[in-house]
């Protein structure tokens, strides 16, 4: 006799159901098998995935509250959702439902005076950089994923991206922010203001919170005067040449160095096998490549100025070699190799990765005091540590060209994780330096951070979300 499976209960008690498909109307949700499993399943694979009951998805600030407050009112908990590139395990659901705010993609208003943007959270990043573009205009974050990444996801997680060294975080590109708080209430601080100092800044404490104090539903976002860059690939001998070789740029320079991008020959050769339309700008046996940026008004002067700091570089021996793009397409080409080696890496083997940053000054006895570790570890491992030299942030992996499944690196992936962490720290370090906390790292942080850092955020936790329904288990465990 077949023997039948039990059908599984509806987590979600009836009168909520009914009540949410009153508010949000037939496109306002979906329990279709496929529109679940992409909502719970991680980009990248990079952690198993999860489960959710419904995927709501609230058109406007008035519905998104609404939503909250009947999800307060029925105890039914919330994980809110952008386009769901996170790597830290904070935006896939886990038994709870999915609120996305890819319905709320509004422009709502561009002030060219007073250089800012008002976005709905939904939006995607290149949406809001082709907005300013077209106004003449420019917002600096950039990263890999700005296609599909959303601004609430950025802000909930303090995104950092490739040009952190001149412009800062998300945090930083912030003027105010639009939240439904837990209750279902909504504090509009979409001010425009740089200057209003009035108490709390309450828009710093949802930026990286990862939706676990309110649903951002819009955001003021600072923009700056357009720019012209110029790019340069340079090779280098070791790290503490990449490290000096930053600040020799500085100093001809000064804050118009907008990115420096640290990355292995190792790299590069994995980026190369992956993809046959890119190659290696600059072919060489050096250990170790930059891809710096610098940005202007005037493009020639920016040209110019690069070209000085590379030329006195170059004299002392700080770099081996160096070519400048001669446009925006060759420039666009040194990018893609950046941008491509975290899937070029994947598609390598096994990998444990790390998102770490240490002072800059100290990068280079990081790497060498992280490759002894983990060669005591795992001695076949192949290290690749690329990212953003200007501001510390490393991305350290593990590497084997093994099916991630049969690599002897597996079994000891946590070992792995625990010394490369425990080194960053030892040098004054972080163990998430822009990809956030999650579930990944919620337990480890908490016995790394001050108590009473920890006691603190807990109790903010507290008061602002007494019944745990905003994206619970996240960041700090309360």
């Amino acid at each position: 006799m077949a023997i039948l499976d039990t059908p599984r209960p509806d987590p979600l008690p009836a009168p909520f159901l009914d009540a949410l498909k009153d508010l949000l109307g037939e496109k306002g949700w979906t329990r279709e098998p496929e529109a679940l499993t992409a909502a719970a399943t991680p980009w990248r694979g990079a952690f198993a995935p999860g489960h959710t009951p419904l995927v709501a998805r609230p058109a406007s600030t008035a519905e998104a509250a609404a939503l909250v407050k009947l999800c307060a009112r029925h105890g039914v908990a919330i994980t809110p959702q952008g386009g769901n590139t996170g790597l830290v395990d904070g935006g896939t659901p886990h038994g709870e439902i999915t609120v996305s705010m890819t319905r709320m993609q509004a422009v709502r208003d561009l002030d060219r005076f007073n250089n800012s943007l008002i976005i709905e959270a939904g939006t995607p990043l290149v949406t809001a950089q082709e907005a300013a573009r077209e106004a003449d205009r420019l917002f600096p974050l950039s990263l890999g994923s700005e296609g599909s990444a959303t601004i609430g996801g950025l802000i909930s997680t303090n995104a950092g991206g490739v040009a952190v060294l001149r412009y800062g975080m998300m945090r930083d590109l912030l003027l105010g922010l639009e939240v439904v708080l837990p209750s279902g209430d909504v504090w509009d601080g979409l001010s425009g203001l740089r200057k209003n100092n009035t108490g709390y800044d309450l828009k710093h404490l949802f930026a990286g919170a990862e939706g676990t104090l309110g649903l951002i539903t819009a955001a003021t976002l600072k923009l700056f005067p357009a720019v012209q860059r110029a790019s340069a690939w340079i090779t280098c001998e070791s790290a503490g040449d990449v490290v000096a070789l930053l600040a020799r740029i500085r100093e001809t320079a000064g804050d118009t160095v907008t990115s420096f991008e640290m990355i292995p020959e190792n790299a590069v050769r994995m980026v190369r096998e992956d993809m046959a339309n890119l190659r290696d700008p600059l072919p060489s046996s050096s250990p170790w490549r930059v891809l710096c940026e610098i940005s202007m008004g005037n493009e020639n002067h920016a040209r110019e100025t690069l070209e000085n700091a590379l030329g006195d570089a170059l004299e002392d021996g700080l770099a081996s070699d160096a070519v400048i793009a001669e446009n925006l397409g060759q420039a666009g080409d040194f990018w893609a190799i950046r941008e491509s080696i975290p899937l070029s890496k994947k598609a390598f083997g096994m990998s444990v990765n790390h998102d770490v940053s240490v002072p800059v000054s100290k990068i280079p006895d990081f790497l060498e005091a992280a490759a002894r570790d983990v060669a005591a570890i795992a001695p076949q491992a192949e290290i690749v540590a690329f990212g953003h030299v200007g501001d510390g942030n490393l991305h350290y992996s593990a590497c084997d060209p093994a099916d991630p499944e049969q690599s002897a690196l597996k079994p000891k992936a946590g070992d792995i994780t625990a010394a490369v962490h425990a080194r960053a720290m030892s040098f004054g370090g972080s163990i998430s330096a822009e990809h956030g906390v999650g579930r990944l790292k919620r337990d480890e942080l908490a016995g790394i951070r001050p108590p009473a850092a920890t006691e603190a955020m807990g109790a903010i936790k507290q008061a602002l979300d007494p019944l745990g329904i905003m994206n619970p288990g996240r960041v700090v465990n309360v």
